[in-house]
């Protein structure tokens, strides 16, 4: 008889006999050896922002007229926040999580063989009646709470329901996109952060954030012709980074006040001011360097007037982390994947960066059994609900963007043990069976469906991505142009997807061809109020 092997923990490494021995960060980022490391920091002695999108006290008139020609923002430019969750080394995403179907959308189109390349033994297909529901399934494995259909054991959903209220989920839909990618490899250019900037979202206090240093904040890349260095992704993976955002060094200690370290910095804006008025550079860009400096200074006097003596680490935001947050105090002190997704969703949701990214490791993981893969999406899941739930306790939608670098099959063969719940072991990489999905949060209801159907694309019966469907299918930069542009039609402005300054090189067709690539209806005005 075959041994069963056994399933890894949450934070042991997946090292694979057919795979080369990691070298690189992304290599342990996959096998899941590169969690991050480091002391949780608290935040500042004042309480919490009372609305972290209101105004705070004026600047003087003279260094608030400064900060105009600056270009600096007083709030953050009120798009919808966005935040990817980067599954790092080829996560399972079709048919064992999210229910993906054929042309019509129906999941009958799928052959018992496809699902069982998918994980799904025949009597867990969707369709087949269950001997022991769940709370919220369909009862015949399928389970629509959040809108978008998911298998009623998904390990994706199981941890998204655990951290959202039933009056978050009732306000959530999505979509999935059936589309390969390579595996094990973070030259994907999946990352659409950049993307998302020039789409206008912004942050008070930085653009983008992500929880690795890369130029794309995530694992996968960003494509090439998004890329803005201006804006590199600033790493935000702890509270600490978060409240390190805002230092504003010894003066808190010295002036106790804040009004008072405000004067401080605007007197060092002014003494600047004067002396540039004085001074040449001696260099042929002498006013460009000038206007680097003074906004410099000119910028750190706003910081100084908005979030002196204000706390804004997630450590101590009893909306994340208490006795009524998505984390007790025990669990986020002893997860660093929790206290990374609570620092990016405390960064983005409040409006101090316009996007995010959060990435997962050791998603690679075709370990010969079940449980591990289970496990890795049970966390996955819970850091989608924490996103989505504080979303919900601010008042403000969100957009959340799931992908991976390839995905994962099976051979059919069935894990029992308590751990593997029934369902086929993963046993290879399969990039044929990829796919991507998002889900979005609107605080006045559910997003409205523009058509009839929540799936981009479909699946071939044999459970592989038909990649004629669409543009995204076969070609992630396409993906990338696909998401964004779904992130446009929600603040209604998809019109402009092809315009100057947006995508006019994009490669999604003609506009009749966009339309029908988009999910839902405006839930924004262009902006939020």
């Amino acid at each position: 008889m075959a041994r069963k092997r056994r399933a890894l923990g949450l934070h042991e490494p997946l090292l694979h006999a057919d795979h080369p021995r990691p070298v690189t960060r992304r290599d342990f980022l996959r096998a899941g050896m590169a969690a991050s490391v480091g002391t949780v920091v608290g935040g500042g002695l004042l309480g919490l922002l009372a609305s972290p999108r209101s105004a705070h006290a004026a600047l003087s008139a003279d260094i608030a007229a400064l900060k105009a020609q600056c270009g600096i923002a007083a709030v953050g430019a009120g798009k919808i926040p966005f935040i990817c969750i980067d599954l790092a080394g080829g996560a399972n995403i079709a048919g064992s999580n999210v229910l993906i179907g054929d042309q019509s959308g129906d999941f009958s189109g799928i052959s018992a063989a496809g699902y069982s390349k998918l994980g799904l033994p025949a009597d867990m297909i969707p369709g087949v009646p269950e001997a022991t529901p769940t709370a919220t399934s369909n009862t015949d494995h399928t389970d629509t709470t959040l809108g978008l259909a998911f298998h009623s054991d998904s390990g994706f959903l199981r941890g998204i329901l655990e951290r959202t209220s039933p009056e978050t989920q009732a306000f959530i839909d999505g979509a999935v996109i059936p589309a390969r990618s390579d595996n094990d490899t973070g030259n994907n250019p999946h990352n659409p952060m950049y993307g998302i900037a020039r789409c206008g979202a912004d942050g008070q206090i930085v653009a983008l954030v992500g929880s690795n240093s890369s130029d794309s904040g995530g694992n996968s890349m960003a494509p090439a012709d998004l890329m803005n260095p201006e804006i590199r992704p600033t790493k935000v993976d702890r509270p600490s980074d978060v409240t390190g955002l805002v230092d504003t060094g010894n003066l808190t200690a010295v002036f106790p006040d804040p009004p008072d370290v405000v004067a401080v910095m605007e007197a060092m804006a002014r003494v600047s001011q004067d002396k540039l008025g004085h001074v040449t550079t001696g260099v042929a860009r002498d006013a460009a360097i000038k206007d680097l400096v003074r906004c410099g200074y000119v910028k750190a006097a706003d910081l100084a007037d908005r979030f002196a003596g204000v706390d804004l680490s997630p450590a101590t935001d009893e909306a994340l982390v208490g006795p009524n947050g998505i984390f007790t105090a025990q669990e986020f002190a002893d997860n660093r994947d929790f206290q990374k997704a609570a620092s990016v969703a405390k960064m983005v949701v409040d409006g101090y960066a316009g996007a995010g990214t959060i990435t997962l490791g050791g998603y690679d993981y075709h370990t010969g059994e079940r449980g591990t893969g289970e496990r890795r999406d049970l966390l996955a899941g819970r850091v989608m609900g924490c996103c989505l739930e504080y979303a919900a306790a601010r008042g403000v939608p969100i957009m959340l963007y799931v992908f991976s670098d390839g995905s994962v099959a099976s051979n059919g063969r069935v894990d029992d043990t308590p751990e593997g719940r029934g369902k086929g072991e993963w046993t290879g990489d399969n990039s044929s069976t990829a796919a991507s999905f998002f889900l979005v949060y609107n605080p006045n209801g559910q997003p409205t469906l523009r058509g009839s159907s929540r799936q981009i694309g479909w699946f071939r019966a044999d459970a592989s991505v038909e990649t004629a469907a669409t543009p995204a299918a076969n070609n992630v930069n396409l993906l990338v142009q696909t998401v964004l542009l779904n992130y446009m039609a929600l603040h209604g402005e998809e019109n402009l997807f092809a315009e100057a300054g947006y995508f006019p090189n994009h490669g999604l067709g003609n506009a009749t061809l966009r339309d029908s690539l988009v999910v839902f209806d405006r839930i924004v005005d262009g902006t939020l109020a």
